[in-house]
């Protein structure tokens, strides 16, 4: 069939919002799905070009799909209200926050407004948004918080996946749950594991433009990558933030590079780098100022490893083989936590997985300490299973 006539595959997830991770995964699927004609939808019409991401169009504002394919991500537990406030811009978001929080219906109408659709669980969709023949796929796709959903939530995340041509999760935490549920799958590493088969060159060139380019300049002697959400603003996590750092920084003469991983709510705020810079060694830290996707993939990739709570900075610095530590945000307590899941179903026992503030010291010396063949082997590893199981699914679509 000509490719003019073809019905496009639609990649469905949260890339209407900047977050690091959700920027990257329709560039990684369009890469392994060569040949295929491709639309990038999501919950709300929006233009990310200028981050590196995509224009992408509101799914409930399209004609059914052909094949719809969920591109990976945390998408299993994200509720109406969530996805609706982290399409709003900063100032928008604290204000429906403060009025909506503690009146769950009243949230849940306004999302429901909001969104167009009355799923509780927008970016999880069944057949319904699909023609009669249409296949549908979930890729790696994670839900640590599932026993947090409701009973109602739960139901309609399962009755969309029961309808699914394909089913794969990215960590154990997420396939025990469902499979608790009766819904039994397989797991897959997340697709971000692919990005230096798919974008090496991209992202060595960004390596040598001004923004990294500066970062290298500052710290010939090389710098840890760091960053975090806006859960770690309060005094006591920067506080603890800057005495580990500042000592692994003594301790191993590198420099300190704070970036951002997202400007959606709930994500980073700009305002406690400031403030933890001003804790730590003078000209020992620099902030990197650039939001754009493949500027912050080059900035992990030219550093000597990743202190962060972004899980994707994470995967880009596995990608890599290099050391990474994931921070805990204070919050957390014990609810399961999606980076130390990951961690746990892929990585081997040895790379620190998600750590307390006040360890972060002891957890990036560890960390820098690691083989780095031990860390390459991990990178090979994994993406050569994230292939295996894509080739599974990838033989549903039609030629």
């Amino acid at each position: 069939m000509n490719l003019t006539t073809r019905s496009p595959l639609v990649l469905f997830g949260a890339f209407d919002r900047h977050n690091f991770g959700d920027l990257l995964f329709p560039h990684l699927l369009t890469a392994m799905l060569p040949g295929q004609l491709v639309e990038f939808s999501a919950l709300a019409r929006r233009d990310l070009r200028a981050f590196g991401g995509h224009r992408v169009n509101s799914l409930e504002a399209r004609a059914q799909a052909s094949d719809l394919i969920h591109v990976g991500g945390e998408l299993l537990t994200c509720s109406a209200w969530q996805a609706a406030v982290m399409l709003l811009d900063r100032e928008a978001a604290t204000a429906v926050i403060s009025r909506y929080d503690n009146d769950p219906v009243a949230a849940a109408d306004w999302a429901a407004r909001q969104l167009g659709t009355s799923r509780s669980m927008p970016y999880v969709v069944g057949r319904d948004a699909l023609t009669p023949s249409g296949r549908l796929i979930f890729n790696a796709l994670g839900g640590v918080e599932w026993t947090d959903l409701s009973a109602g939530q739960r139901n309609e995340v399962m009755a969309a996946l029961r309808q699914a041509d394909w089913v794969s999760v990215r960590d154990h935490v997420t396939q025990e749950a469902l499979r608790a549920e009766g819904i039994d799958v397989p797991l897959c590493p997340d697709p971000a594991v692919m990005v230096v088969q798919c974008f090496g060159g991209v992202i060595l060139n960004r390596q040598h433009a001004d923004a990294v380019r500066a970062m290298r300049d500052a710290f010939p002697q090389g710098y840890l990558a760091c960053q975090f959400s806006a859960d770690f603003g309060d005094d006591v996590s920067l506080d603890a933030l800057a005495q580990g750092l500042s000592r692994v920084l003594a301790e191993t003469g590198l420099g300190l590079v704070l970036f951002r991983a997202g400007a959606a709510p709930w994500h980073d705020d700009p305002e406690p780098y400031e403030r933890l810079q001003h804790r730590l060694p003078s000209g020992s830290a620099r902030r990197f100022s650039s939001l754009g996707l493949w500027d912050i993939c080059a900035l992990i990739a030219a550093s000597r490893g990743v202190a962060c709570s972004s899980l994707h900075a994470r995967i880009v610095a596995l990608a890599y083989g290099l050391p990474r530590v994931s921070l805990m945000p204070p919050q957390q307590g014990e609810r399961p936590d999606k980076r130390a899941a990951f961690a746990e179903t892929w990585e081997p026992h040895a790379v620190p997985r998600c750590v307390a503030v006040n360890q972060v010291e002891s957890a990036v010396l560890q960390a820098l300490d690691l083989p780095a063949a031990m860390l390459l082997e991990n990178a090979a590893d994994l993406s050569a299973q994230y292939l295996r199981s894509q080739a599974q699914w990838t033989r549903l679509l039609p030629p």
